[in-house]
């Protein structure tokens, strides 16, 4: 059996590895409802992996009205669903295991779940993302829930990063609002005087927020567009819930289809990822 060394390095395109958690970063999660983790992937997994979800995006965006004939929420920006079902290179980068398992961890969960993923690219020019939580749209049985929040390049603050309240998975106010100049107004008014993280990531850091944590991204007033990839995990445990608005509905019927009400969501849509009860490898 060969064991690693310290001096030895990763294959380049490693999306399989275990990153370990140290127990403070569990418990900072636990209580923050977020973290960020630097040189979860390497250059060389953005720079293999980035292009083909551009690709999948552009090919996309036609269905998008121009900028300015847009919504708040359609400015926000391009969000393209399951592209993991359109691309076998795709396939290969939503089923990696090392952010499966970073989220299992986080979650405090036996395994990890896909829930959906989904692309999201601000363009040039593209507007706030409005404060929100992400769980009002899911109808799940417990709030082991985790996206994790990948951008392809370094993102500095003009280019509109994710801005985190931290701790806010726990508030009950404004889980009833969908994502919008509502929820914008309503959320901003309350959350104003808690603490905002909203740092710029380097490339390769990726951040996890808990599905009740309260979240936002401001304006991309770069001439570049900001390239995000995200990948929602739920408890590989979770149970489908009567849905308790429309959007919770078409949820159900977009990417859980099959799940039954009371039963574990494991539809062909919403794959096993990665689990701590898989046997162990045979040496």
């Amino acid at each position: 059996m060969h064991v690693m060394t310290t001096t030895e390095t990763l294959p380049a395109l490693d999306i399989d590895s275990h990153y370990p958690l140290a127990a403070a970063q569990i418990e900072f999660y636990r209580e923050n409802g977020y973290i960020k983790l630097k040189k979860v992937l390497s250059p060389e997994v953005l720079a293999h992996y980035g292009p083909e979800i551009t690709r999948l995006v552009l090919d996309s965006s036609g269905k998008y009205a121009p900028l300015e004939e847009r919504g708040t929420y359609g400015k926000a920006f391009l969000q393209i669903m399951n592209i993991w079902e359109r691309s076998e290179l795709m396939r290969e980068f939503v089923f990696g295991k090392r952010l499966a398992r970073i989220a299992a961890e986080l979650m405090e969960a036996p395994g990890a779940r896909m829930y959906h993923d989904q692309a999201l690219y601000k363009e040039p020019g593209g507007g706030i993302t409005p404060w929100h939580a992400d769980q009002y749209y899911w109808p799940v049985s417990s709030n082991k829930t985790v996206t994790a929040w990948i951008p392809l390049t370094a993102l500095p603050r003009e280019m509109g990063p994710l801005q985190i309240s931290p701790g806010t998975q726990n508030m009950k106010f404004g889980r009833d609002l969908e994502i919008g100049d509502e929820s914008e107004k309503k959320l901003g008014d309350v959350l104003k005087d808690n603490p905002l993280v909203d740092t710029p990531f380097d490339l390769g850091e990726v951040s996890f927020h808990s599905g009740w944590t309260f979240h936002r991204a401001g304006a991309n007033t770069s001439s570049k567009p900001r390239e995000v990839m995200t990948i929602i995990y739920m408890d590989e445990d979770m149970r489908l819930t009567e849905p308790k608005n429309k959007n919770q509905q078409a949820d159900w019927d977009g990417w859980c289809p099959g799940a039954k009400i009371g039963e574990i969501i494991n539809s062909p849509k919403n794959p096993l990822l990665w689990s701590s009860r898989w046997p162990l490898p045979h040496r």
